[in-house]
């Protein structure tokens, strides 16, 4: 592509995650209130359900990612992005109509099967971006994340007071208008002659997490992501039920902190990845960020009041500046042929990190809730896995050069 087209792909990429993150915002905070409605349970013996969901959720993107990036490596980026929103927004409107738990799992079963394609996207942007400007523009790409989830959880909090189910509706509308625009802007990548045939072993969980045995220093780059990975699902496992429990926080609530965690990772993600690199590099910045993400769930583990969490969540955001780092670390190790297979592994990673991690975190959870413990004690577990993460990442050697 010219520098032109680049762009303008890159700025398509850039608006389909951000929608994609904002459909999937605005459900986060009234799931678990739908959830608890459909089981009848409350609030701490919903939590394991709630956790089921999130681990179905997980092992749906972990069989789909891979596949999917191998798919992508054959027959271009653009077809799988487009049937990801189409798939998404056919999902949302089950989750909308979903009469029982049973369809709702249904859903959320389709749903992780049909998500998968952020992989793709960074695929897409390897594709089109030089090797020194990876980090950056990953990290623009998880400001698209945080910008999704500014408005996504705060308008879904404020749909959800109307109806739980409305949130729903409107992720549907976003996921197929998305899909609708990339049909008629969105330029293929990933030129025919870069192209490599499908293989299997290559498309299944397993064998793609084997790819990251392969280059220099993958396997414990790989570690080093895994283990924040695994982290970082207590935020989506447990937060919401988290701020109903320890502050009796309702659904607007929620949403708005949510949005401010979405302010703090946006204004990191765009304003401050591509500098910190810069100057320090990315196994340092790879560190620094750890550092902080683990400062953060200390926070939260010790201190009580609510008022902690406008303190946490700006140490939490610069946890973001570990993942573009990793991930542009671990592409300058990769052919360019190699890219989608890159980030099905990587997905790969995230997928088995999302099938523990809402288990183990909500387990840990409806422990303490039932037995009088502090509702902190999840993010001790969590602060635990980074400092783990840090002394890992610092023995992380530099990559070779190109």
């Amino acid at each position: 592509m010219s520098r032109a087209p680049r762009r303008a792909a890159f700025a398509f990429v850039f608006l389909t995650v951000a929608l994609d993150m904002f459909a999937l915002g605005l459900a986060i905070p009234v799931l678990p209130g739908l959830v608890q409605q459909l089981s009848g349970r409350d609030v701490a013996g919903s939590a394991a359900l709630y956790g089921a969901f999130g681990t179905v959720f997980a092992a749906m993107q972990l069989v789909a990612s891979p596949l999917l990036g191998a798919l992508s490596d054959r027959f271009g980026r653009r077809p799988v992005i487009l049937a990801s929103n189409l798939g998404l927004g056919a999902d949302y409107l089950l989750l909308a109509l979903a009469p029982s738990l049973s369809w709702l799992f249904v859903g959320r079963v389709l749903a992780g099967l049909t998500s998968a394609s952020v992989p793709t996207a960074f695929a897409y942007i390897a594709d089109v971006t030089p090797a020194e400007q990876r980090s950056a523009r990953f990290g623009m790409v998880g400001a698209a994340f945080g910008l999704g989830f500014v408005l996504g959880p705060a308008l879904g909090g404020l749909l959800g007071h109307l109806d739980p189910r409305l949130p729903f509706y409107v992720s549907a509308g976003l996921s197929l208008a998305n899909a609708t625009y990339g049909f008629f802007v969105l330029p293929e990548s990933l030129p025919v002659e870069r192209r490599r045939p499908f293989e299997l072993r290559r498309a299944n969980p397993l064998g793609s997490l084997r790819f990251l045995r392969e280059g220099f220093g993958l396997a414990r780059l790989s570690l080093v992501a895994f283990l924040g990975n695994l982290a970082h699902e207590i935020l989506p496992s447990i937060f919401v039920l988290h701020g109903l429990a320890r502050y009796g926080w309702g659904e607007r609530e929620v949403g708005l902190s949510l949005a401010f965690v979405g302010v703090c990772s946006s204004v990191v993600q765009a304003a401050l990845v591509g500098r910190v690199v810069r100057g320090l590099g990315e196994r340092r910045t790879l560190s620094l960020g750890i550092a902080l993400g683990a400062t953060g769930m200390l926070l939260y583990a010790l201190l009580e009041p609510a008022w902690v969490v406008f303190v946490a969540v700006p140490f939490l955001a610069l946890w973001g500046l570990a993942g573009p780092a990793s991930t542009g670390a671990m592409s300058k190790r990769v052919p360019p042929e190699r890219q989608g297979e890159l980030q099905g592994a990587l997905a790969g990673l995230r997928g088995v990190a999302a099938c523990i991690g809402p288990g183990l975190f909500t387990a840990v959870f409806a422990w303490a809730a039932g037995s009088g413990r502090s509702l902190g004690l999840p993010f001790a577990v969590a602060a635990g896995l980074l400092a783990v993460a840090f002394v890992l990442a610092r023995t992380v050697p530099e990559a070779p050069p190109a």
